[in-house]
């Protein structure tokens, strides 16, 4: 059974369009009435976070009264990072979490996502549970509770504190000596972010901390890590780090203003954990969508890479699921289970920062442990993606591409889960047969579906 609602990360769309204040409450008394009956407790309390976007008000109303109309208390913690929900959803009392937020999409758009109270995003099967409840419109049989057993409301602002404590007391090493540039994205990370690298006694340059929720991932952050290298030439910093609009993401730049995505941050981790005995069976974990050289520098040190579906949250339960503790994707959600059960950028720009200062050795150096596969990413825009997969002229176009590129490489296609693109990725030696392929289906699936 398909999902509505829930996307590879949440709920999301147009705030006040698809994503209106009804579906708000639907969600939070549903949601909410969901995660408290795996938690018997008389008063059962959920934790909302947000990003900076100027929706996230309307979202956050909307979802308080519905969990409220349900019986359960509510913390609002504010503007805080995606993993900073994660974290505190896991050490305090409560039912579960929810955080507002679109991540990296553009400002217009926003969402919300649910967490258990250990720290993990809801199942497939729990999502679909929620949404049978909301269209089959089974709200009668939820309490109506009248009188003090109404839901309150309390803030928890100062929260963040503990979630910046223990990413400071994440780190092996004090940052003292280092120059880092950190890129806000204007988003949920303005706080916490600085705060991190300047209590581990680096020298901190801040660009784009404007919370005024109109400029988040705009030009800038994980998205657009152009200026944050820019920034690391002009003030000869030791590294950058671009966070996206939640945080749960992270893009480096090296000393020399060139960009380190995911895969070669895992390949950096990696070697620095396995020299410690930390990276439990040698193994990182990882999507479809990582690119091949990374397992070619993890079997350089007889260690496996691990493929699981798009999506953290399937990394994160290949993880849980052998007691993997390092995993994540291209894009820069990287998962130190050790530590947290989501993506958490400022951990990993940390972790990294960390390795960088045991080593007295630069970022350019440390990424030369990988060397990348040629790889081409194209999104699509289309008008319909759903049963795309049933088109015949498309998936004979892929299967010829397959053909042609599996001997030493690969293709993959995919519609997105939030956004009306179709994904495509071709991997391999040969670039020029790459490119051959990316014409040829950008081509058929921008005619078959426009």
């Amino acid at each position: 059974m398909e999902k509505r609602l829930f996307g590879t990360d949440g709920v999301r769309g147009v705030a006040n369009h698809e994503l209106k204040g009804e579906l708000a409450f639907k969600l939070g008394r549903i949601g909410g009435y969901f995660l408290s009956q795996n938690y018997k407790v008389k008063r059962p309390v959920v934790l909302i976070g947000k990003d900076t976007r100027l929706s996230g008000d309307m979202l956050e109303a909307a979802l308080m009264a519905g969990l409220t109309s349900v019986g359960i208390d509510v913390y609002r913690l504010g503007i805080i990072p995606t993993p900073g929900v994660c974290y505190l959803s896991r050490i305090k009392n409560v039912v579960g979490g929810i955080m507002i937020s679109a991540s990296h999409n553009p400002t217009a758009d926003n969402g919300i996502k649910f967490f258990d109270n250990n720290g993990i995003k809801l199942t497939d099967e729990a999502e679909l549970e929620i949404e049978k409840l909301i269209f089959n419109d089974h709200s009668e049989e939820l309490p109506y509770p009248i009188d003090n057993e109404i839901g309150l409301v309390e803030e928890k602002y100062d929260w963040i504190d503990e979630y910046i404590n223990f990413i400071i007391d994440s780190a092996e090493h004090k940052l003292d000596g280092l120059k880092i540039v950190v890129d806000c994205a204007n988003g949920a990370a303005y706080q916490a972010s600085p705060s991190v690298f300047k209590a581990l006694g680096a020298e901190v340059y801040i660009i784009n901390n404007h919370p005024n929720g109109e400029e988040i991932n705009v030009n800038c952050g994980s998205t657009a890590p152009e200026l944050a290298a820019e920034k690391v030439i002009e003030m000869g910093a030791d590294l950058g780090v671009a966070h996206d609009g939640d945080a749960d993401r992270v893009i480096l730049i090296d000393e020399k203003g060139e960009i380190v995505e995911g895969d070669n941050i895992m390949a950096v981790a990696a070697r620095a954990m396995i020299e410690e005995n930390k990276l439990n069976k040698k193994t990182v974990v990882t999507t479809k969508y990582s690119n091949l050289g990374l397992k070619e520098s993890l079997a350089e040190v007889d260690a496996d890479l691990v493929i699981t579906r798009n999506g953290d949250r399937y990394v994160l339960a290949e993880m849980l699921k052998n007691d993997y503790k390092l995993g994540g994707e291209k894009s820069g959600h990287i998962i130190f289970s050790e530590y947290n059960t989501t993506g958490d950028g400022i951990l990993t720009a940390v972790k990294i920062a960390s390795i960088i200062k045991k080593k007295n050795k630069s970022l350019s150096e440390l990424k030369k442990v990988m060397s990348y596969w040629p790889q081409i990413l194209v999104n699509i825009e289309v008008n319909q993606k759903e049963g795309w997969e049933k088109n015949s002229k498309i998936s004979s176009e892929i299967e010829a591409a397959e053909t042609e590129i599996s001997k030493s490489g690969r293709v993959f296609v995919r519609a997105s889960g939030t956004e009306p693109l179709i994904r495509v990725m071709l991997e391999g030696k040969d670039k020029e047969l790459l490119d051959k392929w990316e014409n040829k289906l950008t081509e058929i699936i921008s005619s078959e579906l426009n």
